[in-house]
């Protein structure tokens, strides 16, 4: 039995076993928000700044900076964040008020506006607020597991910070929270692996319809490529002997991507067999298993 079978048929038992809950492997920073005020964004700046590069969830204005008594980094770019005005018009034509006699009525309209703010990790003279900060865990690598990180043939630019994990087909690149913010060695590598799974499905590499098509969140293509990458973080833990600590929360993932896909096993199936795809084009292997053993 190869590996991709043995990973494949512990994640199956562990979906029949029943409800799995699943964990953010990383220690979030919260949503973005204001130094001052602390109010967090909304919308899509909330989009905007927490797909930023920066390790802090805190955003301000030059002047709030200023009157911080810090300073804006030289050579640091701004962020733009959007919001609506609400500006006093009238509502009625001046013939209007002549005819009815009328008077003329203020009603309000919205007007959109900018800003620009800086992260807090391009500011200098101005810590990070004592009640958020966390002792982070220094990293160790694992040996076998970084070897295979580094070793992917292709390899997209990988890129750190912020808080969220994800890979971008446009640019092809993925982006990693630092390490230091994850749990254990372990559930980063899970969380890289996954990435470089979907990186695969990049023309430059693989060719796979759920990466080169463009999809919806939810949908049932987005849903089996999420199927294909988490496989694929499986068995490259398996390959990279950390799938004791890891195995569960992938399962879980994967179950809870299932739901959306209304629970089919055969589809988990398919996944599994694109995601030994991946694997092997990850560990450079095109025509062999990888082996369990030394």
């Amino acid at each position: 039995m190869t590996v991709y079978e043995i990973v494949t048929d512990k994640i199956m038992a562990l979906l029949e076993a029943g409800e799995i809950p699943w964990r953010r492997p990383w220690k979030s920073s919260g949503p973005a928000r204001n130094l001052i005020s602390k109010r967090p964004y909304q919308g899509i700046n909330l989009f905007l700044l927490n797909c930023s590069t920066y390790s802090s969830p805190y955003w301000l204005t030059f002047k709030q900076a200023q009157e911080r008594g810090g300073h804006i980094r030289k050579g640091e770019k701004s962020t733009l964040v959007i919001f609506w005005k609400w500006l006093n018009t009238v509502t009625q034509r001046s013939d209007e008020i002549m005819d009815t006699g009328q008077e003329s009525r203020l009603t309000k309209i919205p007007m959109l506006r900018y800003y620009n703010v800086f992260n807090l990790d391009q500011v200098e003279g101005i810590n990070q607020p004592a009640e958020d900060t966390e002792v982070s865990s220094p990293f160790t690598p694992i040996e076998r597991a970084e070897l295979v990180f580094q070793s992917m043939p292709n390899r997209p630019d990988i890129q750190y910070g912020g808080d969220r994990a994800c890979y971008s087909p446009q640019l092809d690149y993925i982006k990693l929270p630092n390490q230091e913010a994850f749990r254990t060695a372990e559930e980063f590598y899970s969380t890289a692996f996954h990435e470089l799974s979907h990186a695969t499905g990049h023309q430059s590499r693989l060719g796979r319809k759920g990466i080169m098509e463009p999809s919806y969140f939810g949908s049932h293509e987005y849903s089996q490529e999420e199927l294909v990458a988490e496989f694929g973080a499986s068995m490259l833990c398996a390959a990279s002997r950390i799938e004791q600590v890891t195995l569960e929360n992938s399962a879980a993932y994967i179950q809870s991507w299932l739901k959306v896909l209304r629970g089919d096993k055969k589809i988990a199936i398919i996944a599994a067999g694109q995601a030994q795809k991946a694997s092997d084009f990850i560990l450079g292997r095109r025509d062999e298993e990888p082996e369990i053993t030394d």
